[in-house]
């Protein structure tokens, strides 16, 4: 259920980034320390004092809300709005009444306080590559505005603005990963795998030839489809699951409206996210997602 009253009061609002932030108790911002008191309030925000730095500190500062204006139930709204609804920032920019430049901003920090994705892969892997069109977006200053023409079909490049994604599925956990990649080439796709339980991992590819030196390598055991020939599954061989993957992953980006590759990872980051608070209900995902930017 949606957690209306949340967005509703800054009271609510503020009680819940305080159970989030100090779920293991109260320590100080700059010094670290849990020698902290409370020292009245600031607005609906507790207010602390640390006596090991002699500072004051209450529940805003040094998380991605800290010095801003506006609400905390509204940032709050647009972080779930963001990642339940894949709401593009337009949208949210009328919806919580601030300027375009504001809600770009405060989302932006927001995803690049997300943590990359830890691989722990145990096998078997399915591992495929999408390539999504993602240029620089607008005029930059004494340089000509960005080339539309980014519809081009086939394998692109990063210096090419369709920079590749690989999706990674592992089916002994069934967690999904999506990175983003400067190239789509051996050297990466060994990097991809390097975190593993097993000596030999069980890796289910296509036939695009950069997966090719799997083969000849003790550490990886390779099977494949090759789609050029019609062939899409052998039974337990296949990578439909990261290609199902990869759908979600262009329908998350595009209500963005062609985000630029130097912000794809934090976008990525944040589809990440979205589906690990995917099951969970309305005010514990908010809480998962407030408690990843801590």
């Amino acid at each position: 259920m949606i957690p209306l009253d949340v967005f509703s009061s800054e009271s609510i609002a503020a009680d819940l980034l305080q159970q989030v932030r100090w779920r293991d108790g109260v320590t100080c911002p700059r010094c670290r320390s849990d020698r902290t008191v409370r020292n009245g309030s600031y607005r609906e925000f507790q207010r602390y004092l640390c006596k090991n730095c002699d500072r004051t500190f209450n529940d805003k500062t040094g998380t991605i809300f800290a010095h801003s204006k506006v609400a905390l139930r509204r940032w709050l709204f647009s972080i779930y709005a963001f990642l339940r609804f894949n709401t593009s920032l337009r949208q949210l920019q009328c919806e919580i009444e601030v300027t375009h430049k504001t809600i770009h901003r405060r989302i932006e920090r927001f995803a690049r306080a997300l943590d990359a994705p830890s691989l722990d892969l145990v096998g078997p892997v399915e591992i495929d590559e999408v390539y999504v069109s993602a240029g620089k977006k607008g005029r930059e200053r004494d340089q000509p505005s960005r080339p539309r023409g980014l519809s081009t079909r086939g394998r692109g490049s990063y210096d090419g603005d369709k920079p590749p994604v690989f999706i990674i599925a592992d089916r002994g956990t069934g967690q999904r990963y999506v990175i983003p990649a400067k190239a789509a080439d051996e050297s990466t796709i060994r990097l991809l795998l390097a975190d593993r339980n097993e000596e030999s991992l069980t890796v289910y590819t296509d036939g695009f030839r950069a997966y090719e030196p799997l083969d000849a390598d003790d550490a990886f055991d390779r099977e494949y489809v090759v789609h050029g020939d019609g062939e899409y599954a052998d039974d337990e061989v296949h990578v439909n699951t990261c290609e199902s993957h990869a759908s979600l992953t262009r329908r998350w980006l595009s209500p963005h409206r062609g985000v630029s590759k130097d912000k794809l990872t934090q976008y990525l980051r944040a589809f990440q996210l979205r589906r690990e608070l995917f099951r969970e209900p309305g005010r514990d995902a908010l809480k998962h997602a407030v408690r990843a930017t801590l």
